[in-house]
């Protein structure tokens, strides 16, 4: 996809109508609850994103995420909890909310026999004021693919299709469930760009991801929710602080050592083992590395595989889910 500048995004005070409150943050959720049945998929989530700033939504498959993002979103309706969305209540003003937001759900089902040109034309007349389809055409980067039916687009296509469809309104919210899921590198960072460009010129992104790196560039504030509950929140910087950590040694033995105490080794803060793959979050790793060393050679074992890092947000998130972003 090829790289170009954009002209600023209009949407903020493209619409006329204010919200019902200066100081109301263009999403806010408190005490959100989503029940089916007996299974709570969403246990008090509280959440909160600014103008020009991307809320980063993470968390294992079934944490209760999307459903999160759905209810924000005016797909679904919470069981219990408040929820505003540029100052308006669903309940109260839901048309109010739909002319001001731009949605990309994680899978987007579009008609097959329309182009591409269609489609966005098709969205954009939904709507009072946006974009000509045109330039969001330029913006995605399938101005090639304008007579295209979508039934022939890549995966990645119409991903980016999808992200159009959210733009056409020049929303000042956009709701982004997984956007760079299937595209290549290129088209992931023109993503990055887009959404940069977007927090610049005053918009609010929530986005859900399953690419660290790809929170860790957008995201201003990251929350972490597991089984319903957030586990953490924050920056991203503070989120990886909070793990206690000057490096992660990542290590697997020539033999198995099950029987050996990793904890009890100095600087070590968390220990956890993936098959093979041993790794120990430590505090100084210039004096946990000797000790580490000193403990396998006294068992009788070599190191057989070794790698040192400075802490990531993958860390993080494995210490405290157990388990990794993209695990199955």
């Amino acid at each position: 996809m090829p790289r170009r500048a954009l002209a600023p995004f209009p949407g903020i005070g493209h619409h006329p109508k204010p919200m019902t409150g200066s100081d109301t943050p263009p999403i806010f959720a408190r005490g959100l609850v989503k029940r089916y049945g007996d299974l709570t998929a969403v246990a008090g989530i509280d959440l909160t994103a600014q103008r020009g700033q991307c809320l980063g939504l993470l968390g294992p498959n079934g944490a209760g995420k999307t459903t999160s993002i759905e209810i924000l979103e005016g797909l679904r309706t919470a069981d219990a909890g408040e929820i505003r969305i540029l100052g308006h209540s669903w309940t109260g003003d839901g048309r109010a909310i739909r002319e001001r937001i731009g949605v990309q759900l994680q899978d987007t089902r579009l008609p097959d026999k329309l182009t591409v040109d269609e489609i966005l034309r098709l969205f954009r007349s939904f709507y009072p004021a946006g974009r000509e389809p045109e330039e969001v055409l330029s913006i995605i980067g399938l101005a090639e693919k304008r007579k295209s039916r979508t039934v022939n687009l890549s995966g990645g296509q119409r991903q980016r299709l999808a992200l159009g469809c959210a733009l056409v309104s020049s929303p000042e919210v956009l709701f982004l469930d997984e956007p760079t899921t299937g595209l290549d590198p290129q088209a992931r960072r023109r993503v990055w760009e887009i959404v940069e460009e977007f927090k610049s010129a005053g918009g609010t992104v929530l986005l859900t991801t399953h690419f660290m790196d790809e929170a860790e560039r957008l995201a201003d504030d990251l929350v972490i929710i597991d089984h319903g509950k957030v586990i953490a929140a924050g920056t991203p910087r503070a989120i990886i602080d909070s793990l206690g950590a000057e490096g992660v040694i990542e290590f697997a033995l020539d033999a198995a050592a099950s029987e050996l105490d990793y904890a009890s080794l100095p600087e070590v803060v968390n220990v956890r083992r993936s098959g093979s793959q041993t790794e120990l979050a430590v505090r100084d790793s210039s004096r946990a590395l000797p000790a580490l060393l000193d403990r396998v050679r006294g068992a009788g074992r070599e190191v057989a595989t070794m790698h040192i890092h400075r802490p990531t947000l993958e860390d993080v998130f494995v210490t405290l889910t157990g388990r990794h972003l993209r695990d199955e």
